[in-house]
């Protein structure tokens, strides 16, 4: 048997009164995501672990059965694997954002829409004007950048820039959190001001300013860990023996690498609403014919949570459904390969809230011959009546795995 993930990213959602008091998932024309729940067998995960920041890097890495107490590092070694750099043992990789400021505010995450083709250009930029032995500078996808401070302490207090859009930047600087890591809180905090000044006065933001458009103008760094020790998935399951990812997303792209996946790059998929969904389930359908797993990771829905844009949200969970699991679906269901199919979010990313929270999400997972339980749609209310009940840890990997 064959499996594949499909993982909308930040599609869990609160109760909505725009929406007469339902979820977005429960408003939404999802006849595909209710199709599966119907035909399988549902319940919720608990992708954040007790104690752990409901980060992606977390979530993510848990639902592939990963102990976060044991491979927990943040963002920035993942961003490093995606970009392929290579990390000595005393390098500390920070993911660093190009983010906005407004006055005193953080006014967006993700300087608007930033090509990654601009961020190359000032990530560059700040290299040669910030960059030495011990501070470099690697361009990732758009906004989503790297930061690798040789020698750095990883024991700081570093808010994500996705949690505070809105509010005063300055409250949340770098802080350490024991006396050793002081240096590096100070050297970060330097950087970021330093960068500001740099930023300000580049001339593809003052063009972006021109046209009405955000400017990128400053770094912001979070996210720091070492090189963390992943086993590979085909290690733990033996049922794999090859497996990929298709992502938009660095951090996903080095999850997935150093889970032993292939991955493997759509065109026109942009991490945002107007992602390739096609191409990617036409990627994803190609890789089922030859990979034992699969999984397939659309980061759409969570930028809509993060812009507060409830319109946005909801024409990003309908394209998940008509455009990418409705043809995966399709198409697998005329194989005489049986292929096992699960669906879920990796934490809700509410657009009243416009930041991740840690609550379980909805899962179903469907393959030939499963006996289903009642829930007749995908929504996290209806999911809490599953058969799986309330899952944790590795339970999730563990029951798809062992079909």
């Amino acid at each position: 048997m064959k499996h594949i993930i499909i993982l909308g990213d930040g599609m869990a959602d609160w109760r909505n009164e725009e929406l007469g008091g339902k979820t977005l998932l429960q408003y939404a024309d999802t006849p595909h995501f209710d199709t599966l729940a119907r035909m399988g067998r549902n319940g919720l995960l608990r992708t954040v672990p007790h104690g752990f920041h409901p980060g992606s890097e977390v979530a993510n890495s848990s639902i592939l059965g990963y102990d976060q107490r044991l491979v927990y590092e943040g963002r920035g070694p993942l961003e490093a694997a995606s970009i392929g750099v290579e990390l000595d043992a005393d390098d500390l990789a920070m993911r660093c954002n190009l983010v906005c400021l407004e006055g005193d505010l953080l006014k967006n995450h993700s300087c608007g829409r930033l090509d990654t083709e601009e961020a190359d250009v000032l990530i560059h930029y700040l290299q040669d004007n910030l960059g030495n032995e011990r501070v470099r500078f690697h361009t990732g996808v758009q906004y989503r950048n790297l930061l690798v401070i040789k020698g750095g302490d990883k024991r700081l207090d570093c808010t994500p820039p996705h949690d505070i859009p809105g509010q005063p930047w300055r409250d949340h600087l770098v802080r350490a959190t024991s006396p050793e890591a002081e240096a590096t809180a100070s050297l970060l905090n330097e950087l970021v001001a330093k960068s500001q000044r740099l930023l300000a006065k580049h001339p593809l933001n003052q063009q972006r300013v021109a046209r009405g458009m955000d400017p990128a103008n400053s770094i912001w760094p979070w996210g720091g860990g070492f090189r963390p020790r992943m086993t590979p998935l085909t290690t733990t399951y033996p049922q794999i023996r090859r497996g990929s990812v298709i992502t938009a997303v660095d951090l996903i792209r080095g999850i997935g690498r150093y889970a032993g996946l292939r991955v493997i790059d759509v065109d026109g998929a942009t991490g945002l609403w107007d992602t390739n969904y096609e191409g990617k389930a036409h990627a994803a359908i190609d890789a089922l014919r030859q990979d034992d797993f699969v999984y397939v990771h659309v980061e759409a829905s969570d930028e809509a949570g993060h812009e507060g844009n409830l319109d946005l949200k909801l024409q990003t969970i309908e394209s998940l459904d008509h455009r990418l699991l409705a043809p995966i679906m399709q198409e697998t269901s005329r194989w005489d390969t049986p292929v096992a199919i699960a669906l879920l979010p990796d934490h809700p990313t509410p657009v009243h809230h416009r930041t991740h929270t840690a609550e379980p999400v909805p899962f179903a997972i469907y393959y030939p011959g499963i006996v289903p339980d009642d829930v007749q749609t995908f929504d996290e209310e209806a999911a809490a009546y599953g058969a799986y009940g309330l899952v944790e840890g590795d339970g999730f990997i563990r029951e798809f795995m062992r079909l």
